[in-house]
């Protein structure tokens, strides 16, 4: 019980870190979504807890879901970096920004919509999965859209040819909004980065599929048929996992093994309602509840 409440945020801020109503729904939650960058790993470095969280959780038959605002990977390979570090998840499990985007693309334009990509190669393998949507770069097709993900090739002809579509017409949008993104390495700069650059020559804001907002966290929920007050949303960043979180109606629990510091909480737009230094702790509170 000392070691919970050593790991537990039990100071003043945030103080809904210590109120007995989210513990209750911290071990009563229904099903689990957890963030994968700086909450099971940095990089292709893995962080402790996330193996023994997801057997308990098995054990217990409680689903989860991984979702991520990295668009550089395919849920395929994912399955096989996690899998590196001993973590066996099905593909189906995962859902990524590049995902959501193609969802996000689909409900809103017409079938076979040229879009202009802005990313690496494992978004544009999720965005033309099918020729429900076609590819722009390349050729000399008007895009109905400009997708901006990160890339880490990102050059100033591609930052040239999206300013070029977005005042041709197109809509922009972005699948996600982090600025930084972590490694073992430390902060490096993330999707967010790009878009300002994107955003500050066009004078466009895009739409942003990835979390803050809550297109993933709303679609894990209807495909596990569970309310989003009876669901545990894991992740690092104050300003997209738990503003998500917060957002969407979930139990928002921020790891301090990623990007936001317990100092930053003061000055977040969300508030999590539960602090953990990281999986361990979880663990720990969800095997030994405070009473």
């Amino acid at each position: 019980m000392k070691l919970l409440r050593e790991r537990v945020n039990t100071e003043p801020d945030p103080p809904a870190a210590t109120e007995s109503p989210a513990i209750e729904r911290l071990n009563s939650a229904k099903a689990w979504i957890f963030d994968m960058d700086g909450v099971l790993y940095r990089g292709n470095a893995p962080l402790p807890g996330a193996i023994d969280l997801f057997a308990t959780l098995q054990l217990r038959s409680i689903p989860f879901r991984l979702a991520t605002n990295n668009s550089t990977l395919t849920p395929e390979q994912y399955v096989k970096k996690l899998r590196k570090m001993d973590l066996d998840v099905p593909v189906e499990w995962i859902v990524t920004s590049g995902v959501a985007t193609r969802q996000y693309l689909l409900h809103r334009f017409p079938k076979g919509s040229p879009i202009y990509v802005v990313g690496e190669q494992a978004l544009f393998d999720q965005l033309f999965q099918s020729d429900d949507l076609v590819q722009a770069n390349g050729t000399d097709l008007q895009a109905t859209a400009v997708v901006a993900g990160l890339d880490r090739s990102f050059t100033y002809d591609k930052l040239s040819e999206a300013h070029r579509q977005i005042q041709n017409g197109a809509a922009f949008v972005a699948t996600n909004s982090d600025v930084t993104l972590p490694t073992e390495h430390g902060l490096e700069p993330g999707c967010g980065s790009l878009i300002a650059a994107i955003q500050a020559s066009t004078g466009v804001v895009p739409a942003f599929v990835g979390k803050p907002e809550t297109l993933m966290f709303d679609e894990i929920c209807r495909s596990l048929n569970v309310l989003p007050s009876d669901v545990v949303s894991v992740g690092d960043r104050l300003d997209t996992d738990i503003v998500a979180g917060s957002r969407s109606g979930t139990l928002a629990l921020l790891v301090l093994t990623g990007v936001s510091t317990r100092a930053d909480i003061a000055h977040a737009e969300a508030r999590p309602d539960l602090v953990f230094t990281d999986l361990n702790a979880v663990l720990a509170a969800i095997q030994s509840p405070v009473s």
